[in-house]
């Protein structure tokens, strides 16, 4: 019983809550990002290369293909054809280098907003203790005396 209040006393700190929250959002926007570089990007760089240019077609087939098979990489991975598949490593890179540059865009902005408060908060006087205000009152009043 010990081992487990101390797994839940562990599992419930912030930081571990935190983390859990950062990895399922992480898991949801990579989704995100595959999407942007397979349906977005990807298409728009055939187009520019001349429309003949899908990196997800890109590989070397390291077996034996039998005769009259179809020569795509879905075909071939459905067969359990070995292959160097290095048009999927593009890709993956491609969503790996767009995915850091979002993020390094989101810190970016994170950081601009939390210097501002910071410069906001450093700007403005603290507020007059009660105390002060008090002996302020005290020593008006005495000098008009």
């Amino acid at each position: 019983m010990s081992r487990f209040a101390d797994f839940k006393a562990f599992a419930m700190r912030g930081n571990v809550m935190d983390l859990a929250i950062g990895v399922i959002i992480g898991g949801a926007f990579g989704k995100i990002v595959d999407s942007v570089v397979s349906d977005i990007i990807m298409p728009l760089i055939t187009v520019i290369t001349g429309g003949g240019i899908d990196f997800t077609n890109l590989f070397i087939v390291l077996g034996i293909v039998p005769e009259g098979t179809i020569r795509n990489f879905d075909t071939l991975k459905k067969l359990g054809i070995p292959m160097f598949a290095y048009g999927n490593f593009i890709t993956i890179l491609i969503n790996f280098v767009i995915l850091a540059f979002i993020i390094y865009q989101l810190v970016k902005i994170i950081n601009t907003l939390r210097s501002a408060a910071e410069d906001e908060q450093e700007a403005a006087p603290p507020p007059t203790s009660e105390e002060i205000l008090l002996l302020r009152e005290i020593r008006d009043s005495l000098k008009s005396k």
